[in-house]
């Protein structure tokens, strides 16, 4: 920052500070400095992303980047003005850039005329991704008369209506929910998503780009546009008048790979150095009014962006002294005749926004459970007419080709399967009742769980908790001590567990949150405040490997504290051993890390126990460390997300806090799809090797993973390979990932079994075999075991034979090689993760009665048996058969898309009153326009269906005029339609209803 700041100061009081366009830094983290720089010296910054591809690499995997330095170029070209520079790492402007000719924007006006043809070619021609749902900058939708469209760096859409060639109005939308603003815009202007190329140029982009040798799973302008365009140039020295600071030279010495295509390293050494500063040094002062009293003589600039954070400080706004700066800079900055202070928090770069709607990824031949017949493979939706009457049908099939037809009103009855992964649904037969047999044994089984759950919160609730002191001092400077900024549900939680320790109340809480997310960080405040007010905890862990983890982290985040910390598991000596089961009796010893090795101790004032990786553990080992001490707090961790509706019913019994933001620092993942090739393979391993990191490799398939090993070997003789799956002994497996942790070996090869619960900071490169075999959610719980510390992570989804799978398949892994799901993919992901992870918190030994019955409705019925026992009324869920001669249905012509027809028919299904109803018609109204008949026709039967099962009505059906209504005491009542209309059956139908 202070050689950034002296040497532009000096350029600008020489009044040549026009003369720099372009400053090149070291990365990402130095050009949002110099930003800040540039900005508060009166010029406009423009900064690119830092770019660390390799030529030909394929860019999906960049598209962040990529898109980031569009928009800044897009911009930057767009800026009238002399005062502007552009600023860029040195990796990025090393690569020939895209010239100013190559950007272009058009404006789209309230009442224009706009020809649909020539705009969706345009717009194609600029990379625009064309989809049913718009959710992230880049995309466009267009149905009929109404088109979504999500220009790049918007974090909403612009929804445009038209009356036949017409604009009749534009509205921002919200990506999330797909909602749009009630306020009518005058105009927007669209930019490339790509670059503006003309139809001809492009055309002849993807010509080249179809014809290169790139081992790119898909060929287009978005995975290599970037590396076979024309017209670009590389923008120093002899394009651009440029700088470039001292450590963005260190950074070519270190890490700069020369090939084609890049800049030579001599043409960076011919620009003008920026060299260390002698006049200004960095500070942070703690004290602000303080610091600027010893510094009176010199000039001094307090930046912020409201009079509030100055008052906070009590230094008054009229000190003529001192020169106020308003705005969000961060700059401090102590020189020899000036002192420069931000009262500005770094603000956090914005996540992008995921879209809330899970679009029903039901696929043909999917497995499904039905609530009463159970599971069979869903073969889509099919047109039925009855009586003259249209209606849609979900057909399942079952075994010996039998086919059950459920109206789609009734869609909330069938659920995806999900199991284990390593799980095969097995078809049941229609009609047999088995299914009904086997509900009945697994709701037992669920009564005896819940039952204990509920004895033993209620018996916890009648103790008096021991009371823990919270120094709010302390927490203070060890959260400090900690080197990063705490999340926010970070934060959150860590009040919530205070809050109990501190109630007089016995504590029983859980905590979910994925690995890396900073659970042991909040459970380690809890341990201070415990130890801090005298008494002991333990902390339990289901493995010598996590004991471990734990343990070293533990002990040197608590040695600057004077808190001892001892460690007890299968490897402490028999001696060790004894002297801290006596130490824990005596009450000497206040805090132990270990495995089950814990649960036969005494102990002299134990106030709380942490049990990490809770679901490993069983029922009784759980009661059993409960009770140590009646009135003991319990905090439990869980690398599993924790479904919403499990999350409520288990609420009431239990305290639940979750994780759900990763760490700043934590980078993405490159994600990248590969067709097999032993080249490929050799490639991988050796840059994972070149950067001194370790690889997983998944083979899910047991029965020739040693062959693979084989292989591996033949590929890279000298790599040391180790593996593990399910049929290795728990204490050899054990032993297998603690030398992977030790860097005994090169690769771990596995099968998915490593999907959750190792951190192994060091393994940074995952290969998955077969990646078109595995689900979209285990693919992405596969993704998330690398790039856990500070290094960059790299996934590549492999396949045996791109030309051999399912466009479906590619369009998945396509997907997630761009992080961004093309229609909600990773909300998919996230919501299947949660329906596991409701299995693990009930707990492994249930494994069998949920590959039965799948997650889903292991669930529903686990949530309806604890809100039983509770003594909660939940309204019995009830069928309602509606046999209506009317043509109800979502029209194709209304929506064409399939995937989200059954989206929409999942949703109506499941709305149980009026008003939800209407959000969901409004939303529709809003996304697709005005309903047709039929579409406004199959609302109006869930509204009838809702008003029915209020008035405990199990069957509707008509004939002629006559409309029959059957009640839940079996009782008939019949009464006369106008005509045989449709709307006359369904008006008559409703105000017998609404009586």
């Amino acid at each position: 920052m202070k050689n950034i700041y002296e040497f532009l100061k000096k350029l600008k009081d020489e009044k040549s500070l026009k003369k720099c366009e372009l400053l090149i830094v070291n990365d990402d983290a130095q050009a949002q400095v110099a930003s800040h720089i540039v900005s508060f010296l009166g010029f406009k910054p423009f900064v690119l992303a830092d770019f660390r591809a390799n030529f030909k690499d394929d860019l999906l995997s960049f598209s962040d980047e990529i898109q980031d330095i569009t928009k800044s170029l897009q911009d930057f070209y767009g800026y009238k003005k002399e005062d502007k520079i552009l600023i860029s790492p040195i990796r990025t402007v090393s690569f020939p850039l895209p010239k100013k000719d190559c950007f272009d924007s058009f404006t789209i006006n309230f009442a224009d005329k706009l020809d649909l043809n020539s705009f969706k070619q345009k717009l194609y021609s600029w990379g625009y991704y064309f989809v049913d749902i718009v959710t992230s900058a880049g995309e466009v939708s267009i149905r009929g008369d109404i088109f979504d469209i999500a220009p790049l760096g918007s974090d909403f859409g612009y929804r445009v209506s038209l009356f036949d060639d017409e604009v009749e109005s534009i509205r921002k939308f919200d990506i999330e929910d797909q909602k749009s603003q009630k306020e009518e815009l005058d105009s927007f202007t669209i930019i490339p998503a790509f670059l503006a190329l003309s139809e001809d140029s492009f055309e002849e982009l993807s010509e080249k780009i179809e014809l290169s040798s790139s081992d790119a799973f898909v060929k287009d302008i978005h995975s290599l546009g970037f590396w076979y365009l024309d017209n670009l140039a590389h923008y120093l020295p002899q394009n651009m008048n440029s700088f470039i600071t001292q450590e963005a030279l260190g950074e070519l010495d270190e890490a700069y790979i020369f090939e084609e295509k890049r800049l030579n390293k001599d043409k960076f050494l011919t620009i003008p150095q920026i060299y260390s500063s002698k006049e200004y040094k960095e500070i942070s002062p703690s004290n602000v009014k303080e610091f600027i009293s010893f510094h009176k003589e010199k000039k001094i600039t307090l930046i912020t962006t409201s009079e509030a954070r100055i008052k906070a400080l009590d230094i008054p706004l009229d000190d003529k002294a001192i020169k106020y700066h308003f705005s969000d800079e961060i700059i401090n900055l102590l020189g020899t005749n000036e002192v420069i202070i931000s009262l500005n928090k770094e603000v956090k770069k914005r996540k992008k926004k995921r879209v809330k709607l899970v679009v029903d990824e039901l696929v043909l031949n999917d497995f499904v459970v039905h609530e009463k017949h159970g599971i069979g493979i869903y073969k889509g939706i099919e047109p039925v007419s009855i009586m003259g009457a249209k209606r849609d049908f979900v057909v399942i099939h079952y075994q010996g080709e039998d086919r059950l037809l459920i109206p789609v009103e009734n869609i909330d009855t069938i659920d995806r399967y999900v199991a284990d992964g390593e799980s095969y649904a097995i078809v049941d037969k229609l009609g047999r009742g088995s299914f009904a047999k086997l509900k009945e044994k697994v709701k037992d089984r669920l009564f005896e769980i819940a039952n204990d759950i509920i004895k033993l919160a209620a018996a916890r609730e009648l103790v008096n908790g021991i009371k823990i002191f919270i120094d709010d001092n302390l927490i203070k400077k060890f959260q400090k001590s900690s080197g990063f900024a705490y999340t926010k549900d970070q934060t959150r939680s860590i009040n919530e567990i205070f809050s109990d320790l501190s109630s007089g109340k016995v504590m029983d809480r859980l905590l979910s949150g994925d690995v890396g997310f900073g659970k042991t960080e909040v459970a380690m405040n809890a341990l201070l405040a415990v130890v801090n007010s005298g008494y002991q905890a333990i902390f339990v862990c289901p493995t010598t490997l996590l004991a471990t983890q734990h343990y070293h982290s533990i002990s040197k985040r608590f040695s600057e504290f004077g808190i001892e910390v001892f460690k007890l598991d299968g490897k402490t000596s028999p001696k060790e051993k004894t002297s801290i089961k006596k130490g824990l009796e005596s009450g000497d010893i206040k805090l132990v890390i270990g495995t089950h090795s814990l649960l036969d101790i005494k102990t002299n004032n134990l106030a709380l126990v942490i049990i990490d990786e809770e679901h490993k553990f069983g029922v009784k080992q759980k009661e059993k460390l409960k009770g140590l001490r009646e009135d003991v707090h319990i905090f439990s961790m869980s690398a599993t997300p924790i479904p919403r509706t499990l999350n409520l019913a288990l609420s009431k019994l239990k305290g639940m806090s979750s994780l759900l933001t990763p760490p700043s620092e934590r980078l993405g993942v490159r994600t990248y799809v590969k067709e097999y090739s032993e080249a490929l393979i050799k490639e991988i391993i050796l840059r994972e090797k070149r950067r001194g990191g370790q690889l997983f490799y998944v083979h899910n398939n047991i029965a020739s993973i040693e062959a693979k090993k084989k292989d591996l070997l033949q590929i890279v003789p000298n790599i040391k390979v180790d593996v593990i799956h399910s049929q290795i002994k728990p204490a050899d497996a054990e032993k297998i990932i603690e030398n992977f942790e030790n860097k005994e070996f090169d690769i771990l090869l596995a099968t998915s079994i490593v999907e959750s619960g190792i951190h192994l900071p060091n393994a940074n490169s995952i290969i998955i075999d077969g990646a078109d075999r595995f689900g979209i959610a285990d693919l992405h719980q596969l993704r998330g075991r690398v790039g856990r510390s500070n290094k960059e992570g790299f996934c590549y989804y492999v396949v045996e034979d791109k030309s051999k799978i399912t466009p479906e398949a590619i369009k998945r892994l396509v997907a997630l090689e761009s992080n961004s799901y093309l229609g909600s993919g990773t909300a998919l992901a996230h919501q299947d993760l949660e329906i596991r992870g409701g299995g693990n918190i009930i707990g492994a030994e249930q494994s069998g009665h949920i590959k039965q019955i799948g997650y889903g409705l292991y669930l529903k019925m686990l949530e309806e048996t604890l809100a039983t026992l509770s003594g909660e009324t939940k309204t019995k869920e009830q069928n309602i058969d509606i046999k209506l001669a009317i043509s109800a249905y979502i029209s194709e012509d209304y929506i064409s898309e399939d995937r989200i027809r059954l989206e929409l028919y999942r949703r109506l299904s499941r709305a149980i009153n009026k008003e939800e109803l209407y959000n969901i018609e409004e939303e529709m109204e809003d996304r697709f326009g005005k309903l047709d008949i039929p579409t406004k026709q199959f609302l109006d039967l869930i509204l009838i269906k809702i008003l029915a099962i209020q008035k405990e009505i199990n069957q509707i059906s008509s004939y002629e005029t006559n409309i029959t209504f059957v009640n839940s005491q079996g009782l008939k009542e019949s009464i006369k339609s106008r005509s045989r209309d449709d709307d006359d059956i369904i008006n008559t139908t409703l105000e017998y209803l609404r009586k």
